[in-house]
């Protein structure tokens, strides 16, 4: 029941920022309950095909979906997700701790620099491309589907903040567009990502009907709140999830 009511909280703020949130899941359940690292990374990945289900439809609903460039990206995203799943499959768990850490926080520095220094960061000179059709949008497609979901599959983080960066700077979405759009992008990478951890061995199917459960049901009650909250708000909460999980992570690693 613990396990299941934390899962909702976050749940709630997973939705309200338009993460899978895989990486703070996976920081709570080795930091704090205890379950050893390929079996979080495995559980919170396919637990995550749910989550985004549900928030991404809150997030339709709430028109903050761009449905053509969520699948084209997210399912390139797969394939990608399929293989990282397998190549963590067979790193030390003691790596891994470090690795997730490492990539959320990594994360969270660019989502920082892109959200609260556009005009001034390493993201100054670049501007949208807001590609939308062509042969252009294609091979932006394919390769940012492929390159989040190898970051996906092999961290477990669901690259939330790198897929909101790609939505943000090559197809030129706005804020709440990328949110929303991040949750559609997510959920193919997320259901192959889970089945290659699947197939190894690393999904514990009790401790997933638990994450499933509360990260459901509370994305997509978070998800009502991303247009109704200001926007420092939406930016702060961006930033300061991912930095949890990976200060979590690195820190709470006793290997």
């Amino acid at each position: 029941m613990l396990i299941l009511l934390t899962m909702f909280v976050m749940g709630c703020l997973l939705g309200f920022i338009g993460a899978g949130g895989a990486g703070v899941v996976i920081a709570v359940l080795t930091t704090v309950f205890g379950i050893p690292i390929h079996t979080a990374l495995g559980t919170s990945l396919g637990a995550m095909a749910f989550t985004t289900l549900s928030g991404a439809y809150s997030h339709f609903r709430e028109g903050n979906v761009l449905p053509r460039i969520g699948w084209s990206v997210g399912l390139f995203g797969a394939g990608g997700a399929f293989g990282g799943a397998k190549l963590a499959a067979s790193l030390p768990g003691s790596w891994m701790h470090w690795l997730t850490g490492i990539m959320l926080l990594v994360s969270a520095a660019l989502i920082y620099i892109k959200v609260f220094h556009p005009q001034d960061g390493i993201f100054a000179h670049i501007s949208p491309r807001e590609l939308t059709e062509g042969k252009k949008f294609w091979l932006a497609a394919v390769l940012s589907g492929i390159v989040n979901g190898i970051l996906s599959g092999t961290f477990g983080i669901g690259a939330t903040p790198f897929i909101q960066l790609t939505l943000l700077l090559l197809f030129g979405l706005s804020l709440h567009e990328a949110v929303g759009t991040t949750m559609l992008v997510i959920l193919p990478i997320a259901v192959m990502g889970g089945i290659g951890y699947l197939t190894s061995g690393f999904i514990d199917f009790v401790l997933f009907a638990e994450v499933v459960a509360g990260l459901t049901g509370g994305a997509y009650l978070g998800a009502k709140g991303t247009r109704r909250l200001p926007p420092l708000v939406l930016k702060i909460a961006m930033v300061a999830v991912p930095v949890l999980g990976g200060v979590m992570l690195i820190f709470g690693n006793k290997s």
